[in-house]
């Protein structure tokens, strides 16, 4: 009996190869998406005043981080999503994504700014629920956060680490004794987003 080799030329090898890397980033992609989509619930949910553990380390990091940051610049905050809601009209996520890229409207994205978007959105949902809207207006936001940074930024985040990449950052600098100075870098780094959210709303 006879037994014949075929070999796999060239040409079907790069092929296959890029085939099987598609999928490995629509994977990713979905993968990312995801879990922006669940930090992104998670958060709303923690600013609408449901108790409720952390899913994730990264999670209960974006609360600290993001509530600080609401914090010490909570007037303006409060100001700008009054303004924001009053200018969007019904369904404020068709606004949203407007607000995330003017927030990094220079084009340095860095976790200030990440910081400084889930800060926005949860104000916004705050607000929301004290107008008397129901929860599905805060589970579009989370749907827009989770399109604009797990979609548009996901080559970012890859690059950075993901969100376990966010939580190794949040821990060491606390590790090194640096929380005081990381969180001045955050604030500073998502005060020039405000001032950009301000310029797109009073335009």
């Amino acid at each position: 009996m006879k037994i014949v080799s075929y070999e796999i030329s060239p040409l079907f090898a790069q092929l296959s190869w890029r085939a099987q890397s598609d999928i490995a980033g629509r994977k990713m992609s979905c993968w990312l998406r995801e879990q922006t989509l669940l930090l992104a619930e998670d958060y709303i949910s923690f600013c609408s005043g449901i108790q409720q553990t952390p899913p994730s380390e990264s999670a209960e990091a974006m609360r600290y981080l993001a509530k600080e940051m609401e914090q010490q610049h909570r007037t303006k905050f409060r100001s700008l999503s009054q303004e924001f809601l009053d200018t969007c009209g019904a369904d404020p996520s068709k606004c949203l994504q407007s607000v995330m890229r003017e927030l990094v409207g220079d084009g340095k994205m860095n976790w200030g700014r990440v910081v400084s978007i889930f800060t926005f959105t949860g104000v916004l949902a705050s607000e929301l629920l004290s107008r008397g809207e129901n929860s599905e207006g805060s589970r579009r936001l989370a749907e827009t956060i989770a399109d604009y940074l797990g979609g548009e930024k996901q080559d970012w985040l890859v690059e950075n680490g993901g969100w376990e990449g966010f939580c190794r950052f949040f821990h060491n600098a606390r590790q090194l004794n640096q929380e005081s100075s990381m969180k001045t870098a955050l604030f500073a780094a998502a005060g020039v987003g405000l001032a950009g959210l301000t310029f797109l709303l009073v335009r």
